[in-house]
């Protein structure tokens, strides 16, 4: 008797069990589909703003960015993924700075941990959300970020005019005129020593 309970009580709790399977199945049934259906919605699909994809110069409407080639992201980059080059240009006050000429970028090594982006001083860096990176050489991987043309930069300054030849004369007769005066000042000095303090005789005839 004992066995007959214990086994229609199974078969209850069996039934029990496919009833509350079959529950959920319904309910998924009709619950709105989450999953994205790519690359079929790419039109629609929204990426959140947040995600990392891609490290990018910021460009401002002008096409210029603020990276000043200070090396910081390269050198807080934990797998080397970042290779800047620097270059001397001249100013059109006659002084020199340094310009970036290539922020290379490895997309393949990138852990995308952010830290380029949150040490740079210009804020000059940001990570893109355009996932779509796919590719079949790990070459193209390796991009440079300083793609776009810069604007050219200010005109240099004018040639300084030539110095007007009279004057240039007139410059160079007063300094030999100067010069002329200080040998004739030290001359005159060294000869009232030698009257205020004659050599002895005896050094005298050792000079003849």
């Amino acid at each position: 008797m004992g066995s007959i309970k214990e086994y229609f009580s199974e078969a209850a709790k069996g039934l029990k069990s496919l009833v509350d399977g079959m529950v959920v199945t319904g309910k998924e049934l009709v619950t709105p589909k989450i999953t994205e259906q790519y690359p079929e919605n790419r039109a629609t699909l929204q990426i959140a703003d947040r995600f990392r994809a891609e490290l990018t110069l910021i460009y401002d409407k002008d096409g210029r960015h603020k990276c000043i080639g200070c090396g910081i992201c390269q050198m807080n980059c934990p797998n080397g993924t970042i290779q800047l080059t620097t270059k001397m240009v001249d100013l059109p006050d006659g002084k020199k700075k340094r310009k970036l000429d290539k922020y290379m970028y490895d997309l393949g090594s990138c852990t995308f941990c952010m830290l380029c982006v949150t040490t740079c001083p210009q804020d000059a860096l940001e990570f893109s959300n355009d996932f779509e990176q796919a590719t079949f050489t790990r070459d193209s991987l390796i991009k440079q970020l300083n793609y776009r043309p810069e604007p050219k930069d200010e005109p240099a300054a004018p040639p300084k005019p030539a110095i007007d030849p009279e004057k240039l004369a007139k410059i160079k007769a007063e300094a030999l005129a100067k010069a002329a005066k200080i040998k004739a000042e030290r001359e005159a000095a060294a000869a009232a020593k030698q009257e205020e303090y004659p050599k002895p005789a005896e050094e005298k005839s050792a000079e003849q």
